[in-house]
């Protein structure tokens, strides 16, 4: 069995603000179904109710999915006073974290009951999947958070579809998902017998396997660089976090291919792709930043 992530916080504390952010959820899907949108819940609380012991897994905010034609009256909804305190991260769709149509995630979406409450959620195959790209996403730096993963798939229910997992994304999504489950075997123990992917997910690129210990030794988080315009030693580390690009995003980025070949080549384009947008952003940022110093 592995062991807790938060074992230096009071276990007491843990249990309270679990307990809080249920009430938050509870709150949040009253204020949107009152206008008459019917939101998903991912990560969070979707991940922890999988978990031995749901406490364990700490979140602090609430990330809510919404029909893309819908995304701007849901934002409205968030200038409420009341939903202000929520710590609500709204999202259009399911933008980068799947390709499947919202359509049909949402189709076969579940309802799990809260206290009195139902809280819709992706079916257990379709969450794994975004759980697995949301940590490739983040260029695999947070090892605690493959625990979603291992508990997603240790405690999966018995009617658990992996041709609805892994067979309804590309050759390329579907090799990030095979990975980062064989990443959670790895450095958790997690037992993959008697699935199609036990063989599978042991064959893992080494630059992956480089990619993942380097982040974990690593002390500098991947920060928006604005926060550090007044900061050089910080914005000059961030710099460095940057270049060259961490390989999993890059390759994640432009839809690559998890194979052995050298990353060189999705580093360069990430590098290519980044830049205009960066440029804009930081031009925006110093120009507001100028503008605030004057006032």
């Amino acid at each position: 069995m592995i062991s807790t992530p938060q074992e230096e916080i009071d276990p007491k504390w843990l249990i309270l603000h679990a307990k809080l952010f249920e009430e938050k959820i509870k709150q949040a899907f009253r204020i949107f179904r009152q206008s008459e949108i019917e939101p998903v819940l991912i990560k969070g609380w979707a991940a922890a109710r999988f978990y031995t012991n749901k406490s364990e897994r700490f979140y602090t905010d609430i990330d809510l999915c919404v029909e893309p034609g819908l995304f701007h009256k849901a934002s409205e909804l968030l200038k409420n006073e009341e939903a202000k305190k929520l710590a609500i991260d709204l999202h259009s769709g399911f933008r980068h974290l799947d390709t499947v149509s919202w359509e049909n995630l949402f189709r076969k979406s579940q309802l799990v009951n809260l206290d009195e409450i139902n809280i819709r959620v992706l079916r257990p195959e379709d969450h794994l999947r975004i759980l697995c790209v949301h940590w490739l996403t983040d260029g695999g730096a947070y090892r605690e958070k493959l625990k979603d993963i291992y508990f997603a798939i240790e405690n999966r229910p018995a009617d658990f579809d992996w041709g609805r997992c892994l067979g309804v994304v590309s050759e390329n999504r579907r090799r990030w998902i095979v990975c980062t489950i064989g990443l959670a075997k790895k450095y958790f123990g997690l037992s993959l017998k008697n699935t199609p992917i036990e063989l599978e997910a042991e064959n893992l690129p080494e630059w992956l396997i480089r990619a993942v210990e380097k982040e974990w030794m690593s002390d500098v988080r991947l920060l928006p660089l604005h926060r550090f315009y007044h900061d050089r030693k910080r914005l000059w580390q961030q710099i460095r976090k940057r270049v060259p690009p961490n390989p999993i995003q890059a390759t994640v980025e432009l839809e690559g291919n998890f194979d052995d070949s050298p990353r060189i080549y999705y580093q360069i384009k990430s590098i290519f792709t980044r830049m205009i947008p960066f440029l804009k952003r930081f031009k925006i940022n110093v120009q507001n930043s100028q503008r605030n110093s004057h006032k």
